[in-house]
């Protein structure tokens, strides 16, 4: 796959707000369920998909930034320095394999090494250049599927197991993971279809669906809510219940609250990825009583002429 930060189009610097942002963007224009004729778009949408799985996780994208894994997030090869030191083959620069004097034996050079050193290293499948009778050729990859998991903002906050229907007919167990966002794709590795008896399977593209809720709106990690306030409540201040994804909580009201005012509960809203949740932001929306209130009708009369005298 290409270098992710160029596949997201952001600078290697760029900004995890920034990141999920150039996903989001090409995950809508190029999901399928947009493009369902457009075959490229299926592959931009896949390789989008596989470049936020290293750069919108940050120990994967540190591990990419130091070569440590490729642009696929596997381990990338360290080479040969097994061999090196003054005890390893050959005795060219460094200490390790001299292959101009490889190259310069193989035609037919000095002490007889005109027959390829490497079939005595590697085997024979190795000097025929991996293409030889015997030699196992990469199995061929499947299809991808596309699937979605239509959640509740409480399975999100719980990080609840659900059992998920593949288009392959094969039933799975998933985890809903820290720090999902709606729209979202996630790869499932090796659950897309075969290609063939001893193929490799390709993956199931998994999209997460986060259903409206009731009673909270979701800014990233956190969540918004609005509360109603009794108007002696907002004036004398007091205790107010704020609901929660995991139950409703009891919060003090400062006196002379004002409808519209916004207080912060820390730690009741979504789960990060680093397992920190976000916060809700509860905003009060100040309630008049129902019907006729004598005492209230004269207090506003009497305020009103106060003003106006």
């Amino acid at each position: 796959m290409r270098n992710p930060y160029d596949v997201l189009g952001v600078a290697k610097g760029a900004s995890e707000a920034d990141i999920k942002k150039a996903y989001r963007k090409l995950a809508k224009d190029f999901h399928p369920d947009r493009n369902k004729n457009d075959v490229k778009a299926k592959d931009r949408f896949a390789e989008a998909n596989s470049a936020y799985e290293i750069l919108g996780d940050s120990e994967k994208r540190k591990q990419f930034d130091r070569g440590e894994i490729d642009a696929d997030g596997r381990p990338r090869a360290t080479g040969f320095e097994g061999f090196g030191g003054g005890g390893g083959f050959g005795g060219g620069r460094g200490g390790g394999f001299d292959f101009e004097n490889m190259a310069r034996n193989r035609q037919g050079g000095v002490g007889g090494m005109g027959e390829d050193i490497f079939s005595h290293i590697f085997g024979e499948a190795f000097r025929a250049g991996g293409a030889g009778p015997g030699t196992q050729r990469p199995a061929a990859k499947g299809e991808d599927v596309a699937a979605e998991l239509s959640v509740t903002l409480e399975q999100v906050a719980s990080e609840e197991k659900l059992r998920l229907y593949l288009p392959t007919g094969r039933e799975v167990d998933v985890v809903i993971p820290r720090g999902v966002v709606d729209g979202q794709t996630i790869r499932l590795r090796g659950l897309g279809q075969g290609a063939g008896p001893r193929s490799e399977p390709g993956d199931a593209l998994l999209t997460i669906r986060i259903r409206p809720h009731p009673s909270f709106t979701v800014d990233g990690s956190d969540l918004r809510t609005t509360v109603e306030v009794p108007l002696e409540d907002a004036v004398l201040g007091g205790t107010i219940r704020v609901p929660t994804l995991t139950g409703a909580v009891e919060m003090k009201m400062p006196a002379m609250t004002s409808s519209g005012r916004t207080f912060r509960l820390r730690g009741k809203g979504l789960p990060r990825k680093d397992g920190v949740p976000g916060d809700l932001f509860a905003t009060t929306a100040i309630v008049l009583p129902q019907g006729d209130d004598a005492a209230l009708t004269e207090f506003a009369r009497a305020r009103r002429s106060a003003k106006a005298a």
